[in-house]
């Protein structure tokens, strides 16, 4: 017990906890997104379910640290680079969230109206709704729990940071979800944000790497002239009133 309160262990916990908020932040996005196709009075709990599954199976992930370790080991060659299961897992995570943020994006765009092609969007399942919350949540805790392993030598350490982390994602994820839901700009900027993490995770598990700190500029860049556009389009709305 007295290791876990030395000052090692405190400067490693708020370490990783900051690596895992900072880490989770496209993950809220995301989170946002998917959920609102749920009934306004389910969203709530999808996403706290989601994020509570996805804690459960990190902290699985760094219990079996040997088998997470192991995914790093190469599998296969094609065209000249190993394949790790880190890196099929990143590529089917990458590819899923460019379909799906491009299908939203068409979404947002197009309305619900129906076309000449088929009936409209159905809204979304419950559980299906759970299920990917939890799958991407996963994808998107790979490195943080391979960098973890790196960083804290406690297990105990690794496990606190995690859920102080997943708790500070559930206590702002609402707030987060109703602000991007209130401004359709946002919304679309958000989806946006999504493209630009699926070509990372596949760029990562083709072997490029590509530093996250490039994304989290353009996405707080982004952000930030939008907020100015909506302060701007408050204001002139007070004064035609």
């Amino acid at each position: 017990m007295a290791q876990l309160l030395s000052l090692e262990s405190l400067a490693a916990l708020a370490a990783l906890t900051a690596l895992e908020i900072v880490l989770g932040i496209d993950n809220i996005v995301f989170i946002a997104i998917l959920s609102a196709r749920l009934p306004p009075r389910r969203r709530p709990l999808a996403r706290r379910l989601g994020l509570a599954l996805a804690m459960a199976a990190r902290i699985l992930l760094l219990l079996g640290i040997s088998w997470t370790m192991g995914l790093v080991t190469p599998l296969f060659t094609l065209a000249g680079h190993p394949f790790s299961g880190r890196d099929l897992i990143l590529l089917a995570g990458g590819g899923f969230l460019l379909v799906k943020a491009t299908h939203e994006i068409h979404a947002q765009m197009e309305g619900p109206a129906q076309d000449q092609r088929g009936p409209a969007l159905r809204p979304a399942s419950f559980t299906g709704v759970v299920i990917q919350i939890t799958l991407l949540d996963i994808i998107f805790s790979l490195d943080s729990v391979i960098t973890a392993v790196g960083m804290a030598r406690q297990v105990a350490v690794m496990v606190a940071a995690i859920v102080i982390a997943v708790g500070i994602m559930i206590a702002f994820v609402d707030v987060v979800s109703r602000f991007i839901q209130r401004h359709p700009t946002m919304r679309v900027l958000a989806l946006s944000f999504l493209i630009l993490v699926g070509v990372m995770l596949v760029a990562e598990g083709l072997g490029r790497h590509i530093s996250r700190g490039y994304i989290y500029f353009a996405m707080a860049f982004s952000l930030g002239v939008e907020l100015v556009n909506l302060r701007l389009h408050t204001r002139r709305q007070a004064a035609s009133e």
